[in-house]
């Protein structure tokens, strides 16, 4: 088959404004190299000579596989183990350490991407909770990665930035055919909860609430708007004296003022 016809500008505006009506993310001009890249196989896969055509078969509501395929390849899934460490320090410090609840202590990853966060959070649980019972939740709008993430599996290249205790106690190292990666401890992997979520939408209550909740490097694709509305959908979800994290390029100034400032970046709940 011959290579679809090159993106118009009138074609690529289509898919801005489709990303940013499921997802939020306003997908700025500088991607549409990006965007082409990661589409053109799949109108490959359809046999179809242009992105109208992808965009009409989209659009139809007639392929939601294929419309979740579509934002799997534009959401943006850059994560690491221990990413901006002092949240984690703040949790294990003030948050916990502080804690006067003897009930369970539960954690929602929103954008959890690929899972390192999630299994961050659980050796900073399993380690400063060990006669709490304890659950973390992770969640992202893409299931590619979600996929991912329950697994627990990860190449030993990934290792960066977990400390070396961390790194023994709670990581298998795999041998003969699994050599070069590393496996998440079961014990941790069987407190960890993956859901598809977009926070476009109101969240489900029976995800339950939490004491603390991680939306760290994903509003930095919002624009305001979507800013206030995704934050209006998790505070919901948040307890009272609970905390938010945010990701450090990222704050709650003119958003919302339905929680207060502890610190840069981290915001608690009344």
């Amino acid at each position: 088959m011959a290579e679809p016809s090159p993106i118009t500008d009138q074609e690529f505006a289509l898919f801005q404004r489709l990303i940013y009506k499921i997802a939020g993310i306003s997908l700025s001009d500088a991607k549409k190299v990006l965007l082409v890249g990661r589409l053109t196989r799949r109108l490959k896969v359809y046999e179809l000579s242009s992105f109208s055509q992808y965009y009409r078969m989209l659009a139809s509501g007639e392929h939601a596989d294929e419309l979740q395929t579509m934002v799997d390849l534009l959401t943006t899934n850059e994560t690491y183990f221990f990413r901006e460490a002092k949240h984690f320090d703040f949790l294990r410090d003030e948050i916990i350490r502080k804690r006067r609840s003897p009930g369970s202590f539960r954690v929602w990853s929103a954008a959890c991407s690929s899972g390192e966060e999630v299994y961050t959070l659980a050796m900073v649980l399993a380690e400063n909770l060990p006669n709490t019972p304890w659950e973390i939740v992770g969640s992202d709008i893409s299931t590619q990665v979600l996929a991912k993430a329950a697994t627990g599996h990860y190449s030993l290249a990934r290792t960066e930035g977990i400390p070396p205790g961390y790194m023994s106690k709670y990581c298998l190292k795999g041998v003969r055919s699994h050599a070069g990666t590393f496996l998440i401890a079961p014990e941790l992997r069987k407190k960890t909860q993956f859901y598809q979520i977009n926070l476009m939408n109101p969240v489900d209550a029976e995800i339950g609430e939490f004491e603390v909740i991680f939306l760290r490097n994903v509003m930095i694709y919002f624009d305001p708007p979507t800013k206030a509305k995704v934050v209006h959908n998790l505070l919901p979800r948040l307890k009272s004296g609970g905390h938010l994290i945010i990701g450090h390029s990222e704050t709650l100034n003119g958003i919302t003022d339905r929680v207060s400032a502890v610190l840069p970046t981290i915001y608690r709940k009344p």
